[in-house]
This record gives C-alpha cells, structure tokens and sequence, in this order.
C-alpha cells in the first residue's frame, strides 16, 4: 500500500495506537525506522498509569483513557491494567509541593511516616514529614497494549513498514511524498508521530518544528531488598522528582528521574548521573545499594509548555503533529489516538475545546 490515505511516521505506542484508530476509517501506513515497533521510549517506560500525573490538560487525558485501559475492546481480551499504587514522599522543605501536587487531584490519602514505612518497610522514616498515596494507579502492561494495536491496525486492513528510515519529505500538489527504505510512499495526509525525532521529521518536511526537545531518563534494576516481598509494593519516589522506585519482575527498578535534554538517539544512561540518583534514593532506605543487575535509559520528549502536541499543523496542509507525549506517552496513548482520528476525519473530538486548544500546535505559531 504505497498511495494509502494516511501515512503515520513513528511506530511507538503513540503512532501504532493512531494507526490502529484511522484504519477504522481509512487506508493507513505506519512507517517504523527500527526493526521492531516500540523500540524506542515504549519499550522503556515505567509501565505505570497515574491519574493524577500531569498538568490540567493531562489529567484531562488521563481520565479518557481510563476507560480504555480497563476494557480495551479490539486490543485485548482483558484490562490492561493490574494493581499497583503511587507512594510520593516530602521531607520539611518539600511540604509545598506536596500541598501543589493534591491541589485538584482526585483519589489522594495523606500519611503520617508511619503509615509509610508499612507500605513500603525500607524506607527511613525519620526522612519523611507527609506522603501521599495514589491506591489507584496501575501497572500497564505495555507490550500486551502494543502488540493489540499492532493486530488492530493489521485487522483493519493497515500495514506496518519496518526497518525503512525515513529519508526524505515533500508535499506535492496534493499528496505528502515520503521515501522511506527506499521505497515511495504518498498520501494526503502525514501524521508525525515520531517522538523524539518529531522535529527532524518535520524539518525534513518543510515544517516549522514546534520545539520537541528530548530529554533522557535513566533506570537501573536492583536485586529485591533481602527478606522482603516487594510485590505488592507501590511504586515510591520523591515529591520532588529526584529519585522513583518500582517492583519489577521480582526486583526493583530505580531510577534517578533525570531529565537531561539530549540529541534523539538510542539512548544509554550517563554512570554518573545514574550514580547519584541511586545514592539519593540511598539517603531515603535503610538498605545499600550493593548490585545493579541492569540499568538502560530512554528518552522523554517534552514541548516546552510540558503538554502534547496534538493537531493539523497551521503552516503545512495535512501535516498533523502527534509530539512530545513527554513521560505521560503510553497512559495517554488511548485518548490521544482517538483525538487523532477524530481531528483527521473531521467527527467530534470527545475532550473539551479548552483541551483540544492546549494540545494544538497552533499555540506555537503567533497569529
């Protein structure tokens, strides 16, 4: 299918996700630079949905994909999620942003130190002033949610092409021409879900780039803490973002909550800053780090206003933009790939004008 109606660049859980939601409506191309789909940043999320993770437009997002991920009709015969729980933790001076963080969420109990260290017993209760815990986030299953709509976007008559980097963009006089692996592509509509390559893709368009900028995020997956369960641990952190911890597989996934802006490629985690975010989640437990098993690191792509970039580009017909999902990529997948088909074909949006206004990426360009 090289003269589909729709070709989507990314195969991400963002763009397979958009794929899988056009095909219900027209012929669609999913174009993937890699070998495999997801190889990039969904393969190494944290695998977790928070309702209340984000700002105002997110959350917004968060509350319609829940639906989805709880009975994910087409992708899977099963919720999507499994019982998980946010801990965040604040010392003296990190009371406000605690008090910030549960202004307008919903679901938030505040602890005591005490009722802390019962959830989770490795932690130094003399380090903790309040918590607050989310019982209701979940754990995703992010490879079960990939590949359904992967068979989705396939059952309605979509076709994915991999291992064909895109090399070249041009809008003709109706129709996007795409070389991708060598091979022409053209369609009257290009989607750029290229995460954090959005901006280089749309550079090679012809596009003005709305300032994607990635940012690295590292992990590293320790042996589980000697004559502990942790599996019904919640995943725990800092308020302040500079440490989070999460059972996985039987051991325990830290990661420093780095956000260094990089250049888009196969990322690797710096030794140092992995380093010094496991000395700081250190500091808050009462057991020492003795052995990585594993560490790697992914990128988050972030706009500079933290929200996703969601709409027919203004300076480009046909262009849609599906960028910058940030660290709230795969729990906001559901909602952003229905948005997607619902601005492409024209139908009714299903989120609120203010919510469809923040994710345009008109708010970039000046009138």
């Amino acid at each position: 299918m090289t003269h589909p109606d729709i070709i989507v660049i990314g195969g991400g859980i963002a763009g397979i996700s958009a794929a899988a939601e056009l095909a219900a409506h027209a012929r669609v191309t999913l174009i993937e630079t890699e070998a495999q789909l997801g190889y990039h940043s969904t393969g190494r999320s944290a695998a977790i949905f928070i309702r209340n993770y984000g700002n105002a437009t997110l959350r917004a997002l968060n509350a319609a994909a829940a639906p989805v991920f709880d009975a994910p009709e087409g992708i899977s015969d099963r919720s999507l999620l499994s019982p998980r729980g946010e801990l965040l933790l604040a010392g003296e001076d990190e009371l406000s942003t605690l008090q910030a963080y549960c202004d307008g969420a919903s679901g938030i109990d505040l602890l005591e130190a005490t009722d802390a260290v019962d959830l989770v017993p490795i932690l130094r209760p003399e380090r903790i002033v309040r918590a607050a815990l989310e019982r209701d986030a979940q754990d995703i299953d992010v490879d079960r949610m990939l590949q359904g709509y992967a068979r989705l976007l396939k059952a309605r008559g979509g076709q994915v092409v991999s291992s064909a980097p895109v090399t070249a963009i041009r809008r003709g006089h109706a129709a996007w021409q795409v070389t991708a692996g060598d091979r022409p592509f053209t369609a009257p509509v290009l989607v750029n879900a290229a995460g954090a390559w959005a901006d280089p893709v749309a550079r090679l368009a012809g596009v003005a780039p709305v300032g994607i900028t990635p940012m690295r995020r590292s992990a590293a997956l320790l042996p589980a803490p000697t004559g502990h369960d942790i599996a019904h641990w919640p995943l725990f952190g800092s308020i302040s973002e500079t440490w989070y911890a999460k059972p996985d597989a039987g051991k325990l996934m830290v990661s420093p909550a780095d956000e260094d802006p990089v250049a888009p490629h196969d990322a690797w985690p710096d030794d140092m800053v992995l380093a010094e975010g496991l000395h700081r989640y250190e500091q808050a437990v009462t057991i020492p780090v003795t052995r990585v098993d594993h560490s790697w690191a992914g990128l988050r792509s972030f706009a500079a206003d933290r929200t996703p970039v969601a709409g027919f580009a203004p300076d480009a017909d046909g262009f849609f933009w599906l960028a910058g999902q940030g660290g709230y990529g795969v729990q906001t997948a559901p909602a952003l790939a229905r948005l997607t088909a619902a601005l492409v074909t024209g139908a009714e949006p299903g989120l609120s004008d203010a919510t469809v206004a923040a994710l345009s990426p008109a708010r970039f360009h000046s009138s």
